[in-house]
């Protein structure tokens, strides 16, 4: 048995990337090419997992993005088929053609104008609404950032960080939101203006709690993902921590993020 391939191809089975057709004509690198930031930073199954997970947990903490989850997913029965779908997108914008990217992007501004609806205090929300997608990209790419800083490249230099802020705010803008943070300072300080804006109530514990115990694809998959899912919980910042009420005991943080770095070896190894 091949355990380098079978891993791979779990992998790979797992997020769907094995049916993405990811080919480019010569001469087209895509929207970013092989020498940008976000090449190398979406390269990392295992720090992209982690800040999928995190970047989940924050999103949700804005009324209208909880409510368009609640009201449009179906996230009680198929919580891993929305990280699928989101892991999809990263993975042919990052990686496909431009076609296929812009493709990608079409498809999911169709989809943000049919997803509508009323927050429980009587205000209309819209999925296209440039203010909720720029919410929703800053955590994101704030994720993102801050899971390869912690698990794959720890001295990745400030200026390859806002490479990798202004590099994602191009599909921010073909999304259909303008205006976002284009370096990793404004990133921050949005993050930071926004936190007023943020609550949790009981919609958001029981999305919060259907993501954080979904079950596992497989027995096999099972202590992976429960690794996975404790890194991500780890790394939502300690204010939207506070918020959802997470207590993971700074004794346990260690280990948690060794596990993780255990975890991301393997994975490297089985995806190379």
């Amino acid at each position: 048995m091949d355990v380098r391939k079978a891993i791979g191809d779990r992998v790979r089975g797992l997020v769907g990337s094995d049916r993405l057709d990811l080919t480019r004509p010569p001469g087209d690198p895509g929207l970013f090419g092989p020498g940008s930031a976000t090449w190398a930073l979406h390269g990392d199954f295992t720090s992209m997992m982690i800040g999928g997970v995190a970047s989940l947990l924050v999103q949700m903490l804005h009324p209208a993005a909880l409510a368009g989850v609640w009201d449009h997913s179906d996230f009680r029965r198929d919580m891993t088929g929305r990280l699928r779908r989101t892991a999809q997108f990263i993975t042919v914008t990052t990686y496909g053609s431009t076609e296929a990217a812009e493709r990608m992007i079409a498809r999911v501004r169709a989809v943000h104008t049919r997803v509508v609806g009323t927050l429980p205090d009587g205000t209309p929300y819209r999925a296209d609404d440039p203010a909720l997608l720029t919410w929703v990209h800053a955590a994101e790419v704030d994720s993102f950032l801050r899971a390869h800083l912690r698990y794959r490249d720890p001295a990745m230099p400030v200026a390859r960080q806002d490479a990798y802020v202004a590099e994602m705010a191009t599909i921010a803008a073909r999304l259909g939101a303008p205006d976002v943070p284009v370096s990793r300072a404004a990133l921050t300080a949005y993050l930071s203006a926004m936190r007023p804006a943020l609550r949790v109530d009981a919609r958001t514990r029981d999305v919060a709690r259907r993501l954080i115990r979904q079950p596992s694809p497989s027995l096999l998959n099972a202590p992976v993902n429960a690794v996975m899912m404790q890194a991500g919980i780890d790394l939502v910042p300690r204010w939207a921590a506070r918020l959802h009420g997470f207590d993971l005991p700074l004794a346990r943080r260690p280990a948690v993020r060794l596990g993780a770095h255990g975890v991301g070896q393997v994975l490297r190894w089985a995806l190379r």
